[in-house]
């Protein structure tokens, strides 16, 4: 049998509709896991759904109940075929975010895969039931057209709670050895837009942050008072004003980062950001200048303000408040000093005469890339080529945040993330939808991209490690 026959195969199976009624299947599973009640759909995911479908091809399930008690549960497959050949891990989520299903168009309902032209809309299409879908697909196809093999070991992780930032993930990554591997490839966010195949290598880290002045314990008249007591609104305003200026340009230059080198613009300079039917217009003269819009998104920091409240929104008074607050969000790239963010941003504010504000951490990720001269970059840039007849897009890191640290950091493992969505997929809001388009030939290159694992693998891995020591 051939890669050719098993790529065949997998449009095949894409084509006799058998992939649309595999996810329509687990779209319906409501699995909310913001909401506590849903435990029961949260296992019934994992042990019904997923479990069969690895057990079929010969893997060993391992669930787990997650470290930090009272959050989602863990599922660890695991397929051995020769403990000389190289191990894959991939990874995938089966929660999704809340349904808000009274918002959704009229015909659409989250929980009910609904096919409309090019689209299939439903909770979790796109973010992460139909990704794993493909995935996992894909190895179907080619465990099937290899007679019962892969022709390398994989182990697969799967979570159920990504969308409430993945609770006891790095625990479980810390503590089980059944996770080591040689390898890392999975699918979470988008492409670069619905027409390229995209190969990221890491995220970007996000930090969260609350900013607060408390001048007094009551609000009073503005007209009483006005000019003789300070407004914290005005004062957190300027503060703000102060870490991020009027054009979203960041101020603290202790929170820049120092990875946008030479050969990090060569890339980005092949990518082109925006400008896709429902991508809103970018903004003119907006962000860190002299940078294009692909480096200031993929290769630069921003501070961004979350929420804003000072006296009662809702119902304003002729007061000046007593207290004002925001939560601010730094998202950062590799090589940012963001562990020490709330004592850069207190220097910050207190070198600019902002002595009464307080800063205050409230949670955060780290940032990872893989270095894109990595061989098995190449690899999976040439596969994806290969597939799919197009020039992928390669970038260094996704914008957003993914759990990325714990594969890249904690398991010290290189990391390959080949998505299957775009970014007007109304992810996290509704009419959530995948596109049909992409979902095939994501089956198409994954299909191809395991194949060439099973055919390659060894040489592959021996390239990896002799670039990692510099032998080549």
């Amino acid at each position: 049998m051939t890669e050719q026959q098993a790529v065949d195969q997998a449009m095949h199976y894409f084509d006799s509709g058998e992939f649309q009624q595999l996810l329509a299947r687990r779209v319906a599973c409501v699995t909310e896991s913001q909401q506590a009640s849903r435990g029961a759909e949260l296992d019934h995911y994992l042990q019904q759904e997923i479990g069969p479908q690895l057990t079929k091809m010969g893997f060993t399930l391992h669930p787990f109940e997650n470290p930090q008690p009272g959050s989602p549960p863990f599922l660890i497959a695991t397929r051995i075929e020769d403990p000389l050949k190289p191990t894959l891990l991939c990874y995938g989520h089966g929660d999704v975010v809340f349904g808000d299903d009274e918002n959704w168009r009229e015909g659409l309902s989250p929980w009910q895969l609904t096919a409309e032209g090019d689209r299939l809309y439903g909770r979790g299409s796109a973010d992460n039931k139909g990704q794993h879908c493909i995935n996992l697909a894909a190895l179907e196809q080619v465990w099937q057209t290899r007679g019962g093999k892969l022709g390398f070991n994989c182990k697969i992780l799967f979570e159920m709670g990504e969308e409430i930032s993945s609770p006891g993930l790095a625990a479980i990554c810390q503590q089980q050895a059944l996770l080591k591997a040689d390898l890392f490839i999975a699918s979470d966010g988008p492409r670069l837009n619905a027409v390229r195949p995209t190969l990221f290598l890491g995220s970007r880290g996000a930090a969260n942050f609350r900013l607060t002045i408390r001048a007094r314990d009551n609000a009073y008249h503005s007209g009483n008072w006005g000019g003789l007591l300070s407004n914290p609104g005005t004062q957190l305003a300027n503060a703000i004003a102060c870490l991020v200026n009027a054009q979203g340009v960041l101020q603290v230059a202790a929170l820049k980062p120092d990875s946008l080198t030479g050969a990090v613009r060569a890339i980005l300079s092949d990518i082109d950001v925006g400008g896709m039917p429902g991508d809103p217009a970018l903004a003119e003269g907006w962000g860190e200048p002299g940078l294009t819009p692909a480096e200031r998104l993929y290769g630069w920091n921003t501070l961004e303000v979350l929420a804003f409240e000072t006296g009662n929104p809702a119902r304003p008074m002729n007061a000046i408040p007593g207290s004002a607050t925001a939560v601010c969000q730094l998202r950062f790239v590799v090589g940012t000093d963001w562990e020490n963010l709330v004592q850069h941003v207190e220097s910050h504010l207190r070198q600019h005469g902002f002595d009464n504000v307080s800063v205050e951490f409230l949670r955060g990720s780290p940032a990872t890339r893989l270095d894109p001269q990595d061989p098995l970059v190449a690899w999976a840039l040439d596969t994806l080529a290969r597939s799919s007849g197009k020039k992928p897009a390669l970038l260094p890191n996704l914008g957003g945040s993914l759990p990325n640290e714990v594969f890249a950091d904690i398991l010290g493992l290189p990391t390959l993330w080949v998505p299957h969505s775009y970014p007007a997929c109304g992810q996290h809001g509704v009419n959530e939808h995948m596109l049909n388009s992409i979902a095939r030939e994501g089956l198409a290159i994954m299909t191809r991209l395991f194949w060439q694992l099973g055919e390659e693998g060894e040489q592959l891995m021996t390239r990896h490690h002799q670039w990692r020591r510099g032998e080549q």
